[in-house]
């Protein structure tokens, strides 16, 4: 459980002493990337508590979640359609639900304590 948090830790902490900015062209790239890995690495955290973690699905359900989102964003611009949007509503939406998933888990594991 102490690696996913220090992995973010470090991620956030190199995002800080070394920014960089990603042209114009590539934002909703990027922000949809951000949301696709947020939701990779929050149900990992969650599949670590329920002990069903597996890292071979964890690795390619981040490439798979990066990849997916590229192509939305990506066929949004061809079609000229705002599938971004899309995109983050369907991201974000995990991303909740699987914060919704660590707090429920680690409410139900301290109320098992008080009842022993």
């Amino acid at each position: 459980m102490i690696w996913p948090v220090i992995g973010v830790l470090a991620g956030v902490i190199i995002g800080f002493k070394c920014p960089y900015t990603f042209p114009s062209w590539a934002s909703s790239y990027v922000a949809v990337a951000i949301l696709a890995f947020a939701d990779t690495v929050l149900g990992g955290i969650v599949a670590i508590l329920e002990g069903k973690f597996d890292k071979i699905v964890f690795i390619s359900g981040f490439i798979i979640n990066a990849v997916l989102a590229a192509f939305i964003v990506w066929l949004g611009e061809q079609l000229n359609i705002e599938l971004l949007i899309a995109a983050i509503v369907m991201f974000g939406s995990r991303v909740f639900q699987n914060f919704a998933n660590i707090r429920r888990f680690l409410f139900n594991k301290h109320e098992k304590k008080e009842k022993i």
